[in-house]
């Protein structure tokens, strides 16, 4: 198996997010507004996307300050490795959100949810769809009872 692999955007993200402070910490908390612009190379695999209310998105985390083992995440004071959360100073410093898509204009998608930095490399796009994506989950580890009694916000909002 290869240790490195090489990968290539096929487009960028437009959010109204600079910084992390404000920035919501998960797509199916956000209402914010963006845009993917897919590179023109690639505007034929857009093909049909339209059909679907959702999609998701993977991108890199291309302004990680670097990969940590163990993070206090944005839900929880107390620190939990890295493979247990979401955060994103991953190994690997690669993101995942599902986002709505609102409208299709030639090789740019207008969506609703995003919760990424303006400007983030997109690596790829997939439709959303629930009868492959969807689990019922039965453990949440250390989340169980967070959003009861916990604000679903960053820890960077303040």
């Amino acid at each position: 198996m290869p240790d490195a692999f090489t990968f290539h955007s096929i487009g960028v993200i437009r959010t109204p997010y600079h910084d992390r402070e404000g920035m919501p910490i998960q797509s199916a908390r956000s209402e914010a507004a963006g845009t993917i612009e897919i590179d023109p190379q690639y505007a034929a695999g857009l093909a049909d996307i339209e059909s679907f209310s959702h999609l998701i998105l993977i991108y890199v985390f291309d302004r990680s300050p670097g990969p940590e083992l163990t993070v206090r995440p944005f839900l929880d004071d107390t620190e939990h490795g890295i493979f247990a959360t979401r955060h994103p100073d991953r190994p690997n410093p690669i993101g995942l959100s599902v986002v709505e898509l609102e409208r299709r204009e030639g090789n740019v998608l207008h969506v609703r949810g995003v919760d990424m930095l303006d400007r983030t490399p997109l690596l790829d796009v997939k439709p959303y769809v629930p009868q492959f994506d969807h689990h019922p989950a039965t453990r949440t580890g250390w989340l169980a009872g967070q959003e009861q009694s916990r604000p679903w916000r960053s820890r960077f909002d303040g």
